[in-house]
């Protein structure tokens, strides 16, 4: 594909899978990342690689840990209570240093909520859902042309580090329809470079994969070592957009959807005179700490936007840590936030 289509996130996303060299895909359907699912059922079978619906969350992400081990390339989806139900596997992948790609389009909650978008999985994206110190790198598309991207940015962290990676989406982007441009996929679907993986052992020692460390200290060592990479990807992978900060007087601080409606807001709060900017963070794990705090040179106010209760807020205060007043907007439960909320929060600060 080399020229402009139009697609839906959940599609984007199965195309930059795709483009990525993703050659195994198991997963479970649930509203509103169905589209994605399906199309990678088509997609996966075009391009030689295996489709498996499973037969629940558990099942899918236990799958893609097995395809992790044999060194494949693979991907799992999902929406909010389906990502819960695989928060014990993401444990195992990080545990045993497995890459793997998993998304999540978040829709509204707690329990079975509803279908519409939410943003209310923050914590347990960024703060790592499961048991353990470990950590998930969470990058936030907002658009279906960044959701292909990411895809594919995601495929190839997940290999650097040895590490799943999760695209945290939600129902507003995964069902948005948008033009984009597919990059031309590049050699990337073989198994290179990862001699332990466990792809049989003829001629060579054999490889063991495990997260079980009985040995006294070999898995306070083991962990030592998980956080030495974790602190690697914090101080390579930070990823945001600050737009119009250098002269703000308030900053406004979204990610995905919510970000636009934020820069739409932030045009027209310009437009009436007031000197507002946004910082859209794009890496949620790990979360451009400095970025926000470098803003507090300007911004005297901050005021984060969320579809939750305020999750995000409380990563934004630990960054200016004091050095600014850190105010909050947020819908619930599937509401979203339109501009003239937000402007009118701007407008009161």
């Amino acid at each position: 594909m080399t020229k402009r289509v139009l697609m839906c996130g959940n599609e984007a996303c199965g195309e930059g899978a795709v483009l990525a060299g993703c050659a195994f895909y198991a997963g479970y359907p649930i509203t509103p990342q169905n589209e994605l699912i399906a199309y990678m059922s088509r997609r996966m079978n075009e391009t030689g690689g295996i489709f498996i619906q499973a037969e629940s969350e558990l099942a899918a992400i236990n799958m893609v840990f097995g395809a992790a081990c044999a060194g494949v390339r693979a991907m799992t989806s999902s929406s909010s209570p389906g990502i819960s139900l695989k928060q014990e596997g993401m444990s195992y992948l990080a545990g045993c240093e497995l890459p793997c790609v998993i998304v999540n389009m978040q829709r509204g909650g707690p329990g079975l909520g509803n279908i519409a978008p939410s943003q209310a999985d923050y914590f347990q994206a960024v703060k790592g859902g499961g048991h353990g110190d470990y950590k998930t790198i969470v990058l936030a598309p907002a658009s279906a042309q960044e959701i292909l991207n990411y895809t594919m940015l995601a495929f190839d962290l997940a290999d650097k580090y040895r590490n799943p990676v999760m695209i945290l989406g939600d129902g507003l982007l995964g069902q948005m329809m948008e033009p984009l441009q597919p990059p031309v996929a590049g050699d990337r679907a073989a198994v290179k470079d990862k001699p332990w993986a466990l792809t049989g052992c003829s001629g060579r020692p054999p490889n063991t994969i495990r997260s079980l460390l009985l040995a006294e200290g070999a898995l306070e060592e083991h962990n030592k070592r998980l956080q030495e990479k974790y602190n690697l990807i914090r101080q390579s992978e930070v990823r945001f957009e600050a737009i119009n900060i250098k002269d703000s007087e308030i900053a406004l601080v979204a990610y995905g959807s919510v970000a636009r409606i934020a820069k739409a807001a932030m045009e027209k709060a310009r437009a009436k005179g007031f000197k507002v900017g946004l910082i859209r963070p794009i890496t949620l794990w790990p979360f451009p700490e400095k970025g926000i705090a470098d803003a507090c040179g300007a911004a005297k106010k901050f005021l984060v936007v969320e579809m939750s209760s305020g999750q995000m807020v409380e990563d934004v205060r630990l960054a200016v840590n004091g050095k600014a007043t850190v105010e909050f907007y947020g819908r619930m439960g599937g509401g979203i936030p339109s501009e003239e909320e937000i402007l009118d929060r701007i407008e009161e600060l």
